[in-house]
């Protein structure tokens, strides 16, 4: 179930806010990267399959992400700004940069799969790997049709 949340909040946040060739590029990177740290954290799932009172961890990017492009959507939507002349005062909520967000590795507590504590499923987790391989291919392919994209546009310019 949480994969597939994170795949639709992935295809929520691709089209916003990426009008231009580096804001674009910049996000297919960072997407990348996240990805290579997916693909780290589930193969650590995986090592510790079977140790005691291991919890499991996933990554979360994409929620965070969208949280960012709405909070700039909304600092643009509200022409109005609150002057402070004292720094108890409340001001204007600033929009987040979706620069600045950074994945995190989060650890589920909340579950208990086996008797020894451990809530890893290694065949869920080898899945999970997959997904992730294919998603960084896509990626890569995406990056590269970024950069054909601007090739073909050089080139129709002389």
């Amino acid at each position: 179930m949480e994969k597939t949340k994170q795949k639709s909040q992935s295809a929520d946040f691709i089209g916003m806010g990426m009008n231009d060739f580096f804001g674009s590029v910049e996000l297919l990177h960072r997407s990348m990267d996240v990805a290579s740290l997916r693909y780290q954290v589930t193969a650590n799932n995986i090592a510790n399959s079977e140790t005691p009172k291991y919890k499991k961890q996933y990554v979360n990017f994409e929620s965070e992400l969208k949280r960012a492009f709405e909070s700039e959507e909304n600092a643009k939507a509200n022409p109005f700004k609150l002057t402070v002349t004292n720094p108890l005062h409340f001001g204007t909520p600033e929009g987040k940069s979706w620069l600045d967000v950074e994945p995190r590795r989060v650890t589920d507590w909340s579950t208990s799969v086996k008797a020894n504590g451990n809530n890893v499923d290694a065949e869920e987790e080898a899945m999970t790997l997959v997904q992730i391989q294919e998603q960084y291919r896509l990626l890569t392919q995406l990056t590269s049709f970024q950069f054909s994209q601007l090739d073909v546009a050089m080139r129709s310019s002389k």
